[in-house]
């Protein structure tokens, strides 16, 4: 047995197998969505545990009720059950990342009194300036303001420190993080080469992906985490938060990518792969899951060496 598969069990024996389901509803879920959202139903039902609907609604700007409601409407379709989520509640709700912002401000607190993280006044024109960006979500940041911040204190925490100011975990160069996926297998990145200092709150008051979906899991003792393989660099950078905070780490899953016809992978742009267009074209909900099976591919999954 792998060292993937014993961490699973060995948290699920104690805690029960625990799943979630996370869209985002800043687009309709496509085909690569069905694949991914399946893979982490069967294997909520292959473990005899409990699969979590949270709705991870955070960006301001792109999140539309509109979008939640058709994701729910096409998991549904699919065929895909959850035991708890924002039309059946449950026990670690709320379960709309919007109304769990009080979680994220007290992570952020902690980290800022523990000194992880540093205030950065950098602009998304500035780092375009400064470094060309990986092929990842995030550039690599030179640390530009990490030179100046310091090791900062604070006596208080109030509502000045979480607008206007943007805050990033401070990252230990060189270090290795390693953790066994349960379909990629080993996977190694290190810490200012494969990514640098990131994002863990922004500057409009919004904490970033990597704070809130590590503070979420913990809170909803997810004991694995079923997701696409692009965000297994960000998983690394999620493990360096939940140590930070003293979280528990779930067991890791990614999924293989699907891909167009260009070999891109799909974004919530390819409207015509869109699950509610192919509802529209008159697909059944297998004829769905056969196709987005038909069409996963093995990814380049990180620039790290294999183990």
């Amino acid at each position: 047995m792998d060292e993937a598969a014993n961490t699973l069990n060995f948290v699920s024996d104690f805690l029960g197998y625990r799943g979630r389901l996370a869209p985002s509803p800043t687009g309709l879920l496509h085909l690569g969505h069905a694949a991914t959202f399946w893979t982490a139903y069967q294997r909520a039902l292959r473990s005899g545990g409990a699969l979590v609907l949270r709705v991870d609604d955070l960006d301001p700007q792109r999140s539309k009720p509109e979008f939640a409601a058709a994701a729910v409407e096409d998991l549904d379709w699919l065929g895909i059950r959850w035991q708890e989520g924002p039309d059946v509640c449950g026990e670690y709700g709320p379960y709309l990342q919007s109304m769990r912002l009080p979680l994220y401000i007290s992570a952020l607190k902690e980290l800022i009194e523990g000194g992880f993280v540093y205030p950065c006044r950098c602009s998304r024109k500035d780092l375009t300036r400064m470094t060309q960006a990986p092929h990842d979500e995030e550039p690599l940041y030179p640390g530009t303001c990490r030179a100046t911040a310091g090791r900062i204190l604070f006596s208080g925490f109030g509502e000045a420190m979480l607008t206007g100011l943007s805050w990033r975990f401070r990252v230990r160069d060189g270090e290795a993080i390693e953790f066994s996926d349960g379909h990629f297998g080993r996977q190694r990145f290190v810490a200012s080469e494969d990514f640098g200092d990131f994002l863990i709150w922004r500057k409009d008051g919004v904490p970033a992906y990597q704070l809130a979906v590590a503070v979420d899991d913990a809170a909803m003792k997810i004991t694995e985490v079923v997701r696409g393989a692009d965000l297994l660099k960000a998983t690394a950078r999620q493990i360096l938060v939940c140590r930070a905070l003293g979280l528990p780490e779930p067991a890791w899953f990614h999924c293989p990518l699907i891909t167009d016809e260009h070999g891109r992978r799909l974004a919530k742009r390819h409207d015509a792969l869109s699950i509610r267009e192919l509802r529209a074209s008159g697909m059944k909900p297998e004829d769905v899951l056969g196709r987005a099976a038909a069409k996963v591919g093995e990814p380049n999954a990180h620039r790290g060496p294999d183990l």
